[in-house]
């Protein structure tokens, strides 16, 4: 593995993150909650790239899910997140022994003590959310069933098309993908696989796919916004995710 509507409100690129952090099952986390009355039964997980809670941009994502009306739990089940800085020029970050630090075997577990903790709590609709390296662990717990519905954004890690036939054969779980047109962890030739398995009605829990042309892997998280298309892709990929949430949960 390597990691290279109407009623809609509108992401944000830049400000101050207003969630708190807060101890879950002995797991800290960041918790993004609504302004007003909401569904107390509903929460989206938030599952991070892997520049996880330090990263500003995550945190702004999850207070936009929250400005729509989802208490949505960010958690923090890196070991060491990776640094913001890791892919400038000079740098010399080492991904494949960061992986082995923060493999799924060792965040997953994190992830599962808070899904367990909120649904003890009497949460019973959770919306998954993963992007990049997230996006695995939203795949896992889709395999069980752990989960109402998932959505991705420029997925790393699955396997194709041992994970999507999984998926299929195990999961009762609505998923949505959205995918551009650079991405070397999700390439144009395992979107055509995932649909040529998912798509046309073949996953009867539902399945759909965007694609955002000019765009690149990380561009719903961290796209660089004076580009156009980005910034059309970062708000679009937003927007069907919380269209996808409303229509599944």
């Amino acid at each position: 593995m390597s990691l290279c509507a109407d009623c809609f409100k509108g992401v944000r690129h830049e400000g101050t993150p207003s969630g708190k952090t807060e101890r879950i099952n002995d797991v800290d986390c960041y918790v993004a909650t609504p302004e007003g009355d909401y569904a107390k039964d509903t929460v989206i997980l938030f599952l991070t790239d892997a520049f996880g809670v330090p990263l500003p941009n995550n945190l702004l994502l999850a207070d936009d899910f929250a400005n729509n009306g989802f208490k949505t739990v960010v958690p923090d089940f890196f070991a060491d997140p990776a640094p913001a800085n890791c892919f400038e020029p000079g740098q010399t970050f080492d991904f494949g022994a960061w992986l082995g630090r923060n493999s799924p075997a060792v965040t997953e577990p994190k992830v599962r003590k808070v899904l367990a903790a909120l649904k003890e709590g009497g949460v019973t609709k959770i919306a998954a959310v993963g992007y990049c390296y997230g996006a695995r662990l939203g795949f896992n717990l889709a395999f069980d069933n752990e989960i109402t519905v998932l959505a991705t954004s420029h997925p790393s890690l699955l396997k194709f098309p041992t994970d999507i036939e999984t998926l299929k054969a195990k999961s009762s779980v609505p998923v949505l993908i959205n995918s551009c047109t650079v991405d070397q962890m999700f390439p144009h030739e395992a979107q055509e696989t995932t649909d040529s398995i998912l798509g046309e009605g073949q996953y009867a829990p539902g399945y759909k796919r965007t694609y955002w042309e000019g765009c690149t892997h990380g561009f719903a998280v961290r796209g660089d916004l004076s580009d156009p298309k980005v910034k059309a892709g970062k708000e679009g990929a937003f927007k069907e995710t919380v269209e996808w949430f409303k229509k599944h949960l």
